[in-house]
């Protein structure tokens, strides 16, 4: 049975919808849970102009990765639950390249994550970070689709 789940965050309504499910599987499986957070600081250009320092927006990113972080883990906290959090720091690389990663590093028995279920095009213009995270896990994956896509 699953006894180690792992459960990637970024404070999206389906991230959030993933985490409730996996706060319920935990608890009926007295299960031990890890939430990850990847903060990707590639996506800030040091040769921007713009007045904003690439430094501030990267302290802003880590502010918010660990912000989102400490939200979670107050929700399941709520919950009866002792999760683990872990914040990984990148410069690039997908997501779930990531995620995969703290899986295979933890042992994670389970993942679970929230997916937008994207279809065609859009999916093909905008990439999925949970369809990639399910080709490549070590692991099952359990993903959580918004009600609205059902």
């Amino acid at each position: 049975m699953y006894r180690r789940i792992l459960v990637p965050v970024d404070g999206s309504i389906t991230s959030n919808l993933g985490l409730s499910e996996a706060i319920r599987l935990a608890r009926s499986l007295k299960a031990k849970l890890r939430l990850v957070h990847v903060c990707d600081e590639l996506i800030v250009d040091p040769n921007y102009e713009g007045g904003l320092y690439a430094g501030e927006m990267q302290q802003a990113l880590r502010d918010a990765g660990r912000h989102i972080l400490e939200k979670a883990k107050a929700a399941v906290t709520r919950r009866g639950l002792k999760p683990e959090t872990v914040m990984v720091e990148t410069l690039g690389g997908h997501t779930s390249e990531h995620i995969v990663k703290q899986a295979r590093k933890w042992r994670a028995d389970l993942i679970v994550i929230g997916t937008h279920g994207r279809r065609g095009a859009r999916r093909l213009v905008m990439g999925s970070d949970a369809e990639e995270v399910v080709r490549t896990s070590p692991a099952p994956v359990l993903l959580v689709r918004s009600p609205g896509k059902l």
